[in-house]
């Protein structure tokens, strides 16, 4: 609950060093150290399982030492340290001020703008988007990342503490880096890929559960969140990214998919859910609100469930 907190005030604040970027220079280093050896195709795929097994093992490995280290010199002074190690595991400020700026310049009709800041968020190209397209773009990163960048982090945090929140974090920076399925990718790539659908399997339902629950809550169409992920969450190229983003399109009356372009490729993206009006930009504001109520919400439970676990290991 504390680190949930420490994100929700602070961020990340750039004077603060990030893990992702050690984990960045990390997985460059060893990608390089796999391609020197020239590997034919099929040692390629079985050589991309040192990836996840260096990166994310080392991650879980130099967190639990440090905060063992830290616990020996003191233990407030781990306590503290292992809040906020799992604060940068979690980036809800963050992905609401980039889902905010983009509204902003939508409000002030600065379109340019508006397609630079979604372009800092997504892969896809934004120079020709029009306004629409700029909030579909944002809604759809909002809505994906309340698994990738909240619950997955708060859950993990929950299961094995600061080590194991900071393995998922690696497990998604791997698959933020070479996990694509193009030629460059697809034999090293393959296991970082996959174990970031399986680390994410779990949680992405858990949050269309939850997207759901407080859809009605909120006083959102809750049964067309439900109707939505029954019905479009299993089209999406993604086995995970498809419930989050079909929840929040039924819970506001969207319809997100369709056309997206790859450095001039275009892409098609199943549609999720029905256009039952045409989108605004307070859609992306409220995106962000059930962001923030589906991460104070599963805080609240993760916590209450902790305490329940220490009562009853205790009794």
């Amino acid at each position: 609950m504390a680190a949930y907190l420490l994100d929700r005030i602070i961020g990340d604040p750039r004077w603060l060093p990030h893990p992702v970027i050690g984990m960045g220079q990390a997985i460059h280093r060893v990608e390089r150290m796999i391609r020197r050896w020239s590997l034919p195709e099929h040692r390629l795929r079985a050589a991309g399982i040192l990836l996840p097994l260096l990166i994310v093992g080392g991650a879980w490995l130099i967190t639990w030492l440090v905060l063992l280290m830290a616990h020996w010199i003191h233990p407030y002074l781990g306590a503290g340290l292992e809040i906020l190690l799992i604060a940068t595991t979690i980036a809800s400020k963050g992905l609401k001020q980039a889902g905010m700026e983009v509204y902003r310049e939508l409000i002030r009709q600065d379109w340019q703008a508006a397609r630079r800041s979604l372009g800092m968020i997504v892969g896809r190209d934004t120079d020709q988007l029009d306004e629409p397209e700029i909030i579909r773009g944002t809604v759809e990163t909002i809505a994906e990342n309340i698994v990738d960048a909240v619950i997955s982090p708060l859950i993990y945090a929950l299961l094995g503490g600061a080590p194991l929140a900071m393995a998922y974090r690696a497990v998604n920076t791997l698959d933020s880096m070479v996990g694509y399925k193009n030629d460059k990718y697809l034999h090293l790539g393959w296991a970082s890929a996959r174990l970031d659908d399986i680390a994410n399997y779990i949680p992405a339902r858990l949050t269309a559960i939850l997207l759901i629950v407080l859809s009605g809550c909120l006083r959102l169409n809750a049964a067309g969140a439900w109707q939505t992920v029954v019905r479009d969450a299993s089209g999406h190229p993604s086995p995970n990214s498809g419930y989050p983003e079909a929840a929040v399109a039924g819970a506001l009356g969207i319809r997100l998919g369709g056309q997206n372009r790859y450095h001039g490729v275009l892409s098609h993206r199943a549609y999720m859910g029905a256009a039952r009006r045409h989108m605004v930009p307070d859609d992306i504001v409220q995106t962000a609100r059930l962001m923030y109520w589906t991460g104070s919400v599963t805080i609240v439970c993760a916590t209450v469930l902790a305490i329940g676990i220490r009562i009853g290991g205790s009794g």
